[in-house]
């Protein structure tokens, strides 16, 4: 009966006994797909030989310069990516044993072979290396999405705040890239003096890197704002510890963030270098100032940043976002929906709804934090 093998493989065969390697290629050619052997006779041989092309090993432990597990380790070392199997004159069970425990995928005694057990024995040792490979992949995956859950956790913190006269939204969302993490972030933090503080920014790029450095920065936002520090020393230590964190230079942030005072009636902003808020008052619809308070932080160091000084009324709603909303294409239109497609939408929605909003909005071309902030009815 002819052996077979599911594919042509390419093979390394390290053994120093000239007979029994001639053996096993005798063997190996009677499979239906006979794979590509490379003899090496030595591990000095085998370690220029173990290149990412070798699929599968046959290793002697009786070799020149290396004899028992000592030899196999190095093979596994050498060659992480291949099924190895021993083959060996030694019919002794506990090294059996203890060559599979150390990583081999078989363990095969020469005067026990022959082509049909050789050729099944390198197919199975090739699907059981698959399927390690693929548990591998799986673990790393795993732990990835563990990192990816911690980072998110920092930047969707849990509002700080005391208040019941404030009704609080968030919304983060990923952008087409999928499960690319972004450096959006966003926070709310009540001080004691009753002012309501809330931030939203974005950190140029997508990748744990960016979302390592906005978690930096909220938790950075929230230390200083409860340390009282809310004007422009807040924004020159965020500039500071951005261009101690990033990793390339290019790398800037853009945010907003807003004081909300303690009677609910009135509001500071810095817009820095990014799109401007939308506020709903007294059924009026508008994008928050004119031009920017300054710009995006990370590029220039003598920047200074003014402030916006906005009165609310007794009945307000205010959208604080990042550019993933306003890139979107509402209504599967082809140009970007930008601040005034944005205050059209809000406009002609009545109000400030997020999920009806981004709903409406459709696909996101990029990431998108949004913090929806409402003052009750009294």
């Amino acid at each position: 009966m002819t052996a077979t093998l599911s594919e042509t493989l390419t093979l390394l065969l390290i053994e120093d006994d000239d007979g029994d390697a001639f053996l096993v290629e005798e063997l190996l050619r009677q499979a239906e797909a006979p794979p590509k052997i490379t003899w090496v006779r030595s591990l000095r041989e085998a370690r220029a030989r173990l290149t990412g092309e070798i699929q599968c090993v046959l290793v002697d432990l009786s070799l020149p310069d290396a004899s028992g597990l000592e030899a196999l380790r190095e093979v596994l070392a050498l060659a992480p990516h291949a099924a190895v199997l021993v083959l060996t004159g030694l019919r002794d069970v506990h090294v059996g044993v203890a060559a599979v425990q150390a990583g081999a995928q078989d363990y095969l005694v020469k005067q026990d072979v022959d082509a049909r057990l050789l050729a099944r024995a390198v197919r199975y040792a090739m699907e059981r290396k698959r399927a390690d490979l693929a548990h591998l992949r799986l673990v790393e995956a795993e732990l990835t999405a563990k990192e990816n859950s911690r980072l998110e956790s920092g930047l969707l913190p849990v509002a700080m705040l005391r208040t019941d006269a404030i009704e609080h939204a968030t919304r983060y969302l990923p952008g087409s890239q999928g499960s690319l993490l972004a450096g959006d972030f966003l926070d709310t933090v009540q001080t004691a003096d009753g002012a309501v503080h809330v931030v939203v920014g974005d950190v140029c790029g997508h990748g744990p890197d960016e979302a390592a450095l906005g978690v930096a920065l909220r938790i950075a936002w929230r230390t200083l704002v409860l340390a009282g520090q809310t004007g422009e020393t807040m924004l020159r230590t965020l500039d500071t510890l951005l261009r101690a964190e990033r990793k390339a230079p290019e790398i800037f942030t853009t945010l907003c963030t807003v004081t909300i005072a303690p009677d609910l009636r009135r509001a500071t902003l810095r817009v820095v270098g990014h799109p401007p808020p939308v506020l709903v008052r007294d059924g009026v619809v508008e994008a928050v100032g004119g031009a920017p308070s300054g710009p995006p932080l990370g590029i220039f160091h003598d920047a200074a940043w003014t402030t916006i000084d906005v009165a609310l009324g007794e009945e307000w709603a205010m959208l604080l976002y990042t550019d993933g909303l306003i890139e979107a294409t509402a209504g599967g239109g082809d140009g970007q929906l930008g601040v005034d497609g944005l205050v059209g939408l809000v406009r002609d929605h009545g109000g400030v709804d997020l999920d009806r909003l981004i709903g409406h909005v459709g696909t996101l071309t990029d990431d998108l934090a949004a913090v929806l902030v409402r003052r009750r009815p009294a």
